[in-house]
């Protein structure tokens, strides 16, 4: 697969991106700022004489041209340098912009490194979205395949995504040093994959792993800071009904997702494509309120007399409640959440989203093509269909 070119703005200021391995970082960031000196720290060489002597940075920094930035690649493998950029930034080298990538930023908090004083802004990088592949959007594929670049620009995605999940990531859980016995972690994320769409315990997931609770609590905090899954918490904001106390989980790629997922005779398809479908849509949502203005949150809603909402997005960029449903004939019941909802916050967008969907709208709630939703989310404009 060709490169696609990101929908992805520009900063003009020094920032730290962070996103997971595969994702395109370094390939966008190559595109976007071809003029820029780029230091790989994945090139050994480099690596070693940059983490041994730190100083020698302000000697590669002079060799920047004028009025572009230095793009440093996986920055928290020698977290060391940010002393070094710090005294650049506070130099001669004011205005010098830096863009700093990683694909952890566990062991930055960690080691308690400086973190430029705040002077950098934080910005979080994702796969594809549908708009950036266009007409070769895939509804179908991209629900068994995923977003991820990486898995997108191979012969044989679905090999590249086993890959991605048995070796990539306990290989970068083994250097991050988060995990000791990674047979235990092999177990969890098994385990947790059973959860994606749904609500986390962490009590029956300890029990399923053989582990402490603690340990699943740190399993998911790798997780979440290798950006590899999020957990959405509960919408609470005026509660007006008793909710769900636990969290909702997901891995950061549909892709991703299936290619951990065990299978089983019990397996429905219809259960693990549906988990899959509402995690891409999950996916390009977090994307979307990455790149919007303001403070913006992403939750779901849930009662405890079972009434859900999948999707609840709250903040500057607006207040929007969406559910996800993988058939196109949808029914009223399809939509009780979303009118239960609407009830509690008649400010709020709704919508269901479906793939094709039978009718335009139930009991006043409009319903939405999800392929064409999805192509229509784009960095920094409104979402399709909810103007």
């Amino acid at each position: 697969m060709n490169y696609h070119k990101r929908l992805i703005p520009k900063l003009g200021q020094s920032h730290f991106l962070f996103g997971p391995r595969g994702s395109g970082k370094s390939t966008w960031l190559r595109h976007a700022y071809p003029k820029a000196l780029f230091l790989d720290l994945l090139d050994p060489v480099l690596f070693r004489e940059l983490n041994s002597r730190p100083e020698r940075l302000k000697e590669e920094i002079s060799k920047a041209p004028l009025g572009q930035p230095v793009i440093i690649d996986e920055i928290q493998k020698a977290p060391a340098l940010l002393d070094v950029i710090h005294q650049s930034a506070e130099g001669t080298g004011r205005e010098r912009q830096f863009i700093l990538t990683g694909s952890s930023a566990r062991k930055l908090k960690r080691s308690g490194v400086n973190l430029l004083g705040g002077r950098l802004l934080w910005r979080q990088f994702h796969p594809y979205l549908a708009a950036e592949l266009g007409g070769r959007f895939d509804l179908a594929l991209a629900v068994q395949q995923g977003m991820l670049p990486l898995a997108l620009a191979s012969k044989s995605p679905e090999k590249t995504l086993r890959s991605y999940a048995s070796l990539y990531i306990q290989q970068e859980v083994r250097e991050e040093a988060s995990v000791r016995d990674l047979g235990a972690f092999s177990r969890f994320l098994e385990a947790v994959s059973l959860s994606h769409g749904g609500q986390l315990n962490l009590n029956d997931l300890s029990r399923e792993c053989s582990v402490t609770r603690k340990s699943v609590e740190g399993y998911l905090d790798v997780l979440e800071d290798m950006m590899l899954a999020y957990r959405l918490n509960v919408f609470e904001k005026r509660a007006k009904r008793l909710l769900a106390s636990h969290p909702k989980f997901y891995f950061f790629d549909a892709g991703v997702f299936q290619a951990i997922r065990p299978r089983n005779p019990l397996d429905s398809g219809r259960e693990i494509g549906g988990g899959a479908l509402e995690g891409l849509v999950g996916q390009h949502l977090r994307a979307w309120l990455s790149f919007a203005q303001g403070k913006n949150e992403l939750f779901y809603w849930r009662t405890r007399a079972g009434l859900e909402v999948d999707f609840v997005l709250f903040g500057e960029a607006g207040f929007y409640a969406l559910e996800v449903k993988s058939r196109g004939k949808v029914q009223p019941s399809d939509v009780a959440g979303l009118k239960a909802f609407k009830r509690d916050y008649p400010e709020a967008k709704v919508a269901l989203l479906s793939p094709a969907p039978t009718v335009n709208s139930i009991d006043y709630v409009p319903c939405l093509d999800l392929r064409q939703f999805l192509l229509g989310i784009k960095p920094e404009k409104p979402l399709p269909g909810l103007g």
